[in-house]
């Protein structure tokens, strides 16, 4: 009797102190992908205003590689900088769908690595297929979208987003490349950047380079630095491209500042 009488009590406290919107933004679903042969599963965020009835909006995409690891720290983030209730107007309110890995290996390679033993390395041009051709479309069907896109990657996903940047057909309008793997082929990448066409570089760019000790310091960031170098010449419009050194963080930690600093120079004005 006495716990019946505590949670009559309690229930109009619960219900005096609800709000009415729906702080349940995120959502999970699958797609079969035609291209990739698989189904592949992303999350995806919405912004605080999308279920406002009184709000008829459309949002920018952001394109999240390494999904699952990444998501919720993203979508902090993202809100933080763009929320109406926060109030920094950092950056638009954005959907984020974030791509939960297969083979990361396979899916963000654009090049294979001679093993010893067998390996699915390469199918980075599928990957990227997969995302403009099937999952993209899907997201501008389904939930309402602006054709204003951009692609975030880390380590090896950092690698395919300047893949992506170099290629003229790539549908993102801008690219956030967190301590990319250029080790994996350098050279490749060198070799594009003499190819660049005018639709890349007239594109938003930002790589982020983690501290990755003191043996590994100088063979990371130059690689960063070179390569960023060999962009910026190709460029007129340098300021469409930015580098930024993080020397307290290392490879794993980068990726918080990083999207903060990445997201808010993409969405600067020049």
């Amino acid at each position: 009797m006495k716990k019946l009488l505590l949670l009559l009590l309690f229930i109009p406290l619960m219900s005096f102190g609800q709000k009415d919107y729906n702080i349940l933004t995120n959502k999970i679903f699958s797609i079969y992908s035609e291209i990739l042969n698989e189904e592949r599963t992303c999350l995806i965020s919405f912004p605080d205003s999308y279920y406002e009835t009184s709000i008829d909006k459309i949002y920018p995409i952001i394109i999240l590689l390494d999904g699952y690891t990444h998501f919720k720290t993203a979508t902090g983030i993202v809100h933080f900088m763009s929320s109406n209730r926060v109030r920094n107007n950092l950056m638009p309110e954005s959907i984020i769908v974030a791509i939960e890995n297969v083979d990361r290996e396979r899916d963000f390679t654009i090049t294979k690595i001679k093993t010893k033993r067998p390996n699915t390395m390469g199918g980075g041009g599928n990957f990227l297929n997969f995302i403009e051709r099937e999952l993209i479309p899907y997201i501008d069907k389904n939930y309402k979208t602006e054709p204003t896109r951009t692609l975030v990657g880390h380590s090896l996903g950092g690698l395919l987003a300047l893949n992506s940047f170099m290629d003229k057909k790539s549908i993102f309008n801008a690219y956030l490349s967190i301590d990319p793997s250029i080790w994996w082929d350098e050279k490749m990448m060198e070799t594009k950047v003499d190819s660049l066409s005018s639709i890349s570089l007239n594109k938003k760019l930002f790589i982020a380079t983690a501290n990755q000790g003191e043996a590994n310091y100088g063979r990371n960031k130059q690689r960063h630095d070179n390569l960023f170098k060999l962009i910026i010449n190709k460029s007129n419009q340098p300021l469409n491209f930015e580098i930024k050194y993080f020397e307290n963080e290392n490879h794993r930690s980068i990726p918080l500042i990083a999207l903060f600093e990445g997201l808010k120079y993409i969405n600067q004005e020049n």
